[in-house]
């Protein structure tokens, strides 16, 4: 319910120790990364092979756009980050999940360090657009999820953005379809329950990130994902953008289940006017 999702934003029953101690952020998230990557390097199941041949089948395929209006943001920092996809897709292309196998992207990825050859880019910190090293890889991130989610693999770790940061432009994917990634804490990770290997087939063209899933043996699932109960909220002089993410999995056309994959709620961080609501069709209420 909405007024509940609201309730618990105004009201969190847990702040995080950096946000009540600023002085501790930096000692925490070196800690937190090192016992990370330590789990994850110990982690059996988390495994990958690389092959530059590629495999037969296409499972499915996606693309995202180089270059969007995203608000007032900076395009400089769009064209830099060009730079980080090519290297992000150099690096990632051709690897190969293994059958009951887990896909970690930051274990795959690698820090995305300046020694690296990583670029500054726009990142986005609670709201706020800044610039770093490695920045505009989230658009790999949710690409490579979107992607994932039109497969019979299950995706194991996934976070959405924590805010809507641009109001909607030409947008054909629904909100809150995508995934956040911060090194090496916040990461995507998919799981090969298949009988049959699944190959990342990535690359950047002049106007485009392209992926495709391949496959040594054909997949008969497709997927259709789509959103429900799309609404923006007014609360206390604030707006919040809210949906359900679905999927629907058909074998030659008929459907075999329809499943809530799922909630997104994120406070809105653009002007939501009459104008922008009606022009786009959106349903809202205020609280």
């Amino acid at each position: 319910m909405p007024e509940n999702k609201v309730k618990e934003y105004f009201s969190p029953k847990r702040v995080a120790l950096s946000l009540r101690y600023p002085f501790l952020a930096s000692p925490i998230l070196f800690t937190r990364r090192a016992v990370r990557k330590i789990a994850t390097k110990i982690n059996p199941s988390i495994s990958f092979k690389k092959d530059s041949n590629l495999f037969k089948y296409i499972v499915t395929r996606h693309s995202s756009p180089l270059i969007r209006k995203l608000g007032n943001s900076d395009i400089r920092l769009q064209r830099q980050k060009i730079i980080n996809l090519k290297l992000a897709s150099e690096i990632l292309d051709g690897v190969i999940i293994p059958p009951g196998k887990t896909f970690s992207l930051w274990s795959a990825l690698g820090n995305p360090t300046r020694k690296r050859g990583f670029a500054d880019g726009m990142l986005l910190s609670n709201g706020k657009v800044l610039e770093g090293v490695g920045g505009g890889l989230c658009q790999l991130s949710n690409l490579l999820h979107w992607t994932f989610l039109h497969t019979p693999l299950v995706i194991t770790e996934r976070s959405h953005h924590s805010r809507d940061v641009f109001p909607d432009h030409n947008r054909t994917l629904p909100f809150g379809s995508g995934a956040t990634i911060f090194y090496n804490l916040i990461d995507l990770r998919v799981k090969n329950t298949l009988s049959t290997p699944i190959q990342i087939h990535l690359w950047v063209d002049e106007n485009n990130l392209r992926v495709q899933l391949r496959s040594p043996e054909i997949i008969p699932e497709k997927f259709h994902v789509y959103e429900k109960n799309h609404l923006f909220i007014r609360a206390k002089g604030i707006w919040f953008r809210m949906n359900e993410i679905w999927r629907e999995t058909l074998i030659a056309g008929v459907k075999q289940k329809d499943e809530k994959l799922y909630e997104n709620f994120a406070p809105v961080m653009y002007p939501v006017t009459d104008e922008y609501l009606s022009t786009n069709a959106f349903s809202h209420i205020v609280l």
